[in-house]
C-alpha cells in the first residue's frame, strides 16, 4: 500500500491532514513537519493503523 498524506482547507482557513498507508507511529513521524508548519493540533482521531505495531509487539513480548 501506498503512503499517503494528505491535506484538506475548508473555506474557513481550516486544515486537516490525514495520512494512509502508515503504522504505529509512523504517521506522525510523516506528518510531523506539516503540523509544525501548520500550527497548533486542535484535535487528533487515531485509526486502528495506529495500534497496529504497538499490539504486535505487545504480543510479542507477552509470548516470550
Amino acid at each position: 500500500m501506498s503512503k499517503i498524506i494528505e491535506i484538506v482547507i475548508s473555506p474557513e482557513g481550516r486544515t486537516t491532514v490525514q495520512t494512509s498507508g502508515f503504522t504505529g507511529s509512523g504517521c506522525r513521524e510523516a506528518s510531523k513537519f506539516l503540523e509544525e508548519a501548520l500550527g497548533q493540533r486542535m484535535s487528533e482521531n487515531l485509526t486502528a493503523a495506529f495500534y497496529q505495531t504497538q499490539q504486535a509487539n505487545q504480543q510479542l513480548q507477552q509470548g516470550a
